[in-house]
């Protein structure tokens, strides 16, 4: 019998509350949402990206990410502006306010890196980002079959 306890969803979701408790209390000095330091995080390694990037490099819906950018927008972190190849899609750039919070969003990402990793040696590091890169793959695949099935039944 498997402990309810010891389950790999729960280690994950576990993970991620604890994850979203950590960053959102060492930003809450910012106007930065606990939702949102994904997208200037995604942008900092990649400037310009049009929104459909940002929601399939992040795996997140459209809806949530014109949202997150809608408020980031306000706050002054980034604009977006209209793509001349397609006038009904938007590329989005960092402002300077959002650089200027670069080097302390970084430093939370990374602190928050080392508290997951601390005591483990490099060789479990590595172990541990393949089988969860495997996972997320497998669920990708999952949820991105899912929705062509959807899409396919929707059809008939």
């Amino acid at each position: 019998m498997i402990d309810q306890q010891n389950t790999i969803p729960r280690w994950v979701s576990l993970l991620y509350r604890y994850g979203q408790m950590y960053i959102g209390d060492r930003l809450k000095d910012t106007d930065i949402g606990k939702g949102q330091y994904i997208f200037l995080n995604a942008l900092y390694k990649e400037d310009g990206l049009s929104q459909e990037e940002l929601s399939h490099y992040l795996k997140i819906d459209k809806g949530t990410t014109a949202k997150a950018l809608k408020k980031l927008e306000a706050q002054g972190y980034i604009l977006r502006e209209i793509r001349d190849e397609d006038k009904r899609s938007y590329r989005v750039f960092l402002t300077a306010k959002a650089m200027d919070m670069k080097d302390e969003i970084r430093k939370v990402l990374i602190d928050w890196r080392h508290i997951l990793s601390d005591g483990l040696t490099e060789e479990e590091r590595h172990t541990a980002l393949e089988l969860f890169e495997k996972m997320g793959i497998n669920a990708a695949k999952f949820i991105e079959k899912q929705m062509k099935d959807a899409k396919s039944n929707a059809g008939q």
